[in-house]
């Protein structure tokens, strides 16, 4: 169950770094950064301020959203109209300045964040599953269905497609491209901070183990091709469960880390099999 969990959450920072990708160009990966920055703040108001815990988890979560927020009003413009690859250096660069604040304020390593729903479960045959675990598989699936519906239903949505397929085009048609791409930014670091909670909880509280699991969500975006959200989500399950099946042997455990590449790897190599070759 352990492996679905960790697949669910997977593949919700999957769904947002797809969204804010279709929607700026960016690929963000500071995403597992601002997770766990989230969620060293919301342990800090539960066992040194000694505030709510419902208040430090909300703090987390809308930490992530104005964090992206405003990576994107302050760095996302002069940077519009950039390559790819230079937007995505922009975020790693932002990566290293949040994971520095971390190792900066929090020199202590030895955190720990377990949710209140971890403390509810039940037993299946051997196996013990909690709520934090079926709330990260929900999730995923929740998430995952009401973005596909948003990004087609709503007008927002359909901005957000439009900007995908030309940002000069829409931006001549009248879209505001500056409101759609902050939404965007917005949407994308609030599930950055749900999913930070809900890793710091399965994996546990370490901040540079939180910041590059972004690597497994980034596997999932790309064999979905930054483009299907069902895709992503599915392939967030599989990187999950995987992972988790090759835990128990002693030869292979130690690589488990590599499963998302390998999961990418055979997707591309798949996709560039099925694409026909044109000779000149």
């Amino acid at each position: 169950m352990l492996g679905l969990a960790l697949g669910g959450v997977f593949a919700v920072s999957g769904v947002g770094m797809v969204v804010l990708y279709r929607a700026t160009g960016v690929l963000n990966l500071a995403y597992g950064a601002i997770g766990a920055l989230g969620s060293l703040i919301a342990w800090s108001m539960i066992n040194v301020f000694l505030l709510p815990d419902w208040l430090s988890y909300l703090v987390a979560v809308v930490f992530g959203g104005v964090a992206s927020l405003l990576y994107g009003l302050l760095i996302g413009p002069p940077l519009a109209g950039r390559d790819p690859l230079v937007k995505a250096v922009g975020t790693l660069g932002f990566l290293l300045i949040l994971l520095g604040v971390m190792d900066w304020v929090w020199t202590d390593k030895a955190h720990a964040l377990i949710l209140p729903t971890t403390q509810w479960g039940f037993q299946v045959s051997e196996v013990t599953v909690n709520v934090t675990q079926i709330l990260a598989v929900g999730l995923a699936v929740v998430i995952t269905a009401v973005t596909e519906v948003f990004l087609r239903v709503t007008r927002l949505g359909a901005a957000m497609r439009a900007l995908a397929n030309d940002r000069e085009a829409t931006a001549m048609l009248g879209v505001p491209v500056r409101r759609v791409e902050a939404a965007a930014w917005l949407g994308s670091g609030l599930i950055a901070g749900a999913t930070g909670l809900l890793l710091s909880t399965l994996v546990g509280l370490d901040a540079v183990t939180l910041t590059f699991l972004v690597i497994a969500a980034l596997s999932a975006a790309l064999v979905a091709r930054l483009q299907s959200l069902p895709v992503t989500l599915v392939a967030g399950f599989v990187i999950g469960v995987l992972q988790s099946l090759v835990t128990p042997f002693s030869l292979v455990s130690s690589y488990r880390s590599i499963t998302p590449f390998v999961v990418a790897i055979v997707a591309l190599l798949w996709f560039a099999r099925r694409r026909p070759v044109v000779l000149r």
